[in-house]
């Protein structure tokens, strides 16, 4: 996979890496939904000491162990960090060019709105991710 860049709308915060993400999978919960703005968030989990972050990142801290980093200047949501894992969740539209992740997992389909297409190929879960590995199985499609 080729190196990976991106970062928020003014460009104050920047990130990279080279790193093939774990998983890639987008949700359709209330709380996805409200933080993106969108009807579902694209999300690539990857090593976060895999991952490069130049400039400084505003937390929210959304639980006690999830924080929602986002640019101070811009508001743009740029990367979720669940402080007891080894992982970082980098939002897709952050990153600089298209095309370079491709998701393999729906969360909360049941919430999903009814006029989107089945985007075909992907493990549907009803609520939150099953699997316990980092990878995502194709099992259960």
């Amino acid at each position: 996979m080729p190196e990976v860049h991106g970062g928020c709308a003014c460009g104050a915060v920047r990130f990279k890496t080279a790193a093939e993400p774990y998983r890639v999978g987008l949700c359709h919960c209330l709380t996805c939904r409200k933080h993106s703005g969108s009807v579902f968030n694209l999300f690539a989990i990857f090593p976060a000491d895999q991952l490069a972050i130049s400039g400084s990142t505003a937390v929210f801290e959304s639980s006690a162990t999830y924080h929602r980093h986002f640019c101070p200047v811009c508001g743009s949501p740029v990367f979720g960090r669940d402080v007891d894992t080894d992982e970082i969740e980098l939002h897709v539209g952050a990153f600089d060019e298209p095309n370079q992740v491709r998701p393999t997992y729906e969360l909360w389909h049941g919430r999903r709105e009814r006029w989107l297409p089945d985007f075909g190929g992907m493990v549907k879960y009803p609520a939150n991710r099953e699997e316990t590995g980092r990878e995502e199985s194709q099992a259960g499609n």
